[in-house]
């Protein structure tokens, strides 16, 4: 899953990524009203941790600027501003959720994965398909009720398939959201991500749909 962080003040934004990218994420970082903006509009975004008090812009105009334009992705405001009329604005902007600052890091990921479930419908905390389930509380991955160990790009890899395990993904679809801004991407990155799960889940988990992409195999 791809995340936005919209954060101004470093000592804060370094731990929230350090964090979500050892949950799996690729996760982006802008550090002004202006930059969140631009980054918004290239709409490729799951999920959006949105600080309020930003340089350039605000946070709460950011927010509605988005939903303004249709942006449908689920967004945590993270804020120091703890007044019961500044949760009320900010929701009623169209925010999902409201942090203060200072928050745990751990709930953070929990509110992240509850949203990012709702987002595809998903109830359950646990994704199953066939003999596959997949963990994002837990980071673990079973089959037929046997662990199997996997690296976090693997995993992150596999959540995006169970989550839409109809849904033929191209290479392209995956790359943007296994990867943020800066990260180099080899030409074949993802086809060794899918090469490595096959050995580890069976040949059969992953198809591949020639001249578009991949997909989980379909259940009986």
């Amino acid at each position: 899953m791809r995340l936005l962080l919209v954060e101004d003040d470093e000592m804060i934004a370094e731990p929230v990524l350090e964090s979500l990218r050892r949950e799996g994420y690729a996760i982006d970082w802008a550090r002004d009203g202006r930059e969140a903006e631009l980054s918004l509009g290239h709409g490729v975004y799951d999920l959006v941790l949105l600080d309020l008090g930003l340089p350039k812009k605000d946070g709460i105009d950011v927010l509605n600027g988005y939903r303004n334009r249709g942006g449908e992705a689920p967004i945590i405001i993270l804020t120091a501003r703890d007044a019961v009329t500044d949760r009320i604005g900010g929701l009623d902007a169209g925010a999902d959720d409201y942090l203060v600052k200072p928050f745990d890091l751990d709930e953070l990921a929990a509110r992240a994965r509850a949203l990012l479930r709702r987002r595809v419908g998903q109830k359950q905390p646990v994704y199953t398909h066939g003999d596959l389930a997949l963990d994002p509380a837990s980071h673990t991955v079973t089959l037929a009720g046997t662990t199997v160990p996997l690296v976090p790009r693997e995993f992150a890899l596999l959540h995006i398939l169970i989550e839409e395990p109809t849904r033929v993904f191209t290479k392209a679809e995956l790359e943007d959201r296994l990867y943020g801004w800066g990260e180099e991407v080899g030409s074949n990155t993802i086809e060794v991500h899918v090469h490595s799960l096959r050995r580890k889940l069976g040949a059969e988990q992953i198809v591949t749909v020639r001249g578009v992409g991949y997909r989980l195999k379909r259940c009986e």
